[in-house]
């Protein structure tokens, strides 16, 4: 079993309700309800008592509660233990899918330039919650994340990048035209998408309620974890997809894709870099900032 399930139980408990959860974790709340749910059929219990107004593990929940915190403490412990085993210490960056997808492969080219020493740097790619997660009990140095909503920085340096915009595309073959468009012509194509917990999809959520709409409004979805699949789906004319500007910016120049905004949505997200607060920063990690800063200038 992953242990996102296990993590998300813990978090439930901890701020007592699937909508802080959510929020804490960069998730929809239904996917927070969804993943407890798995774990109740996994099992065989109900693990959470949603009676009061703070939810509270049941008799089996208190069982599954200490073992999944000791799980993830022997987790975290194992990863700070590997960190940097026979070579010396380098540095690791995290970033979200958006990113390491439309810009890490540019950064990793300019380092080559001015740099021998990338064979000690080590690159990992995870949602928003697992990025900052990372940062804060040190099993990363530098991270970036798009995220939707303001996130609990506190203890870590914090550098804002420019806002990511996130956007409907299509193929002309499609026949909707670029521009602002009503979300109900989108959704006679099929959606193209992400799991739940990515930002991306968490935004469309947000922004279908905004406009009065549920989930359901889009009623084909295909869910791919790659991006390259979603967006080579949506080149051949097989439906619609809400994703990052900076994914198919080449395709929309070249008119390979078309490129729509709905009124009433939020097109844009932040994009920040945290590291932790500390004197003795790794000796790449100016560099390395350097070089993802002029990805946007």
């Amino acid at each position: 079993m992953e242990l996102v399930y296990l993590r998300t139980f813990v978090v439930s408990i901890d701020t007592g309700s699937f909508s802080k959860a959510a929020d804490l974790l960069c998730v929809t709340q239904s996917a927070i309800s969804r993943r407890i749910k798995f774990l109740e059929e996994q099992y065989g219990y109900l693990l959470l008592d949603r009676t009061g107004p703070l939810l509270k593990p049941t008799e089996a929940g208190t069982i599954v509660l200490e073992k999944a915190r000791k799980l993830l403490t022997i987790e975290d412990e194992l990863l700070k233990g590997l960190r940097g085993i026979g070579q010396e210490e380098g540095l690791l960056f995290c970033c979200t899918p958006a990113f390491g997808t439309a810009y890490l492969p540019r950064v990793l080219r300019e380092l080559l330039q001015i740099s021998s020493e990338l064979h000690n740097m080590r690159f990992y790619i995870h949602m928003p919650d697992q990025v900052l997660a990372g940062i804060q009990d040190g099993r990363y140095d530098l991270g970036l994340l798009e995220h939707c909503q303001q996130l609990d920085f506190e203890g870590l340096d914090v550098i804002s990048l420019p806002d990511d915009e996130v956007l409907f595309v299509s193929a002309p073959r499609l026949g909707i035209p670029s521009g602002t468009v009503p979300v109900e012509t989108l959704a006679k194509s099929t959606l193209f998408t992400r799991r739940e917990e990515c930002c991306s999809t968490k935004l469309l959520s947000f922004n279908l309620r905004q406009i009065g709409h549920a989930d359901d409004l889009f009623p084909s979805r295909v869910v791919y974890d790659d991006l390259h699949q979603i967006i080579a789906s949506v080149v051949d004319g097989l439906g619609v997809a809400f994703t990052s500007r900076s994914l198919v910016n080449e395709l929309i120049s070249s008119a390979t894709l078309n490129f729509h905004h709905v009124s009433g949505f939020v097109h844009t997200r932040r994009r920040t870099l945290v590291m932790k607060r500390e004197p003795c920063r790794h000796h790449k990690t100016d560099i390395f900032i350097r070089e993802i800063r002029r990805c946007f200038e």
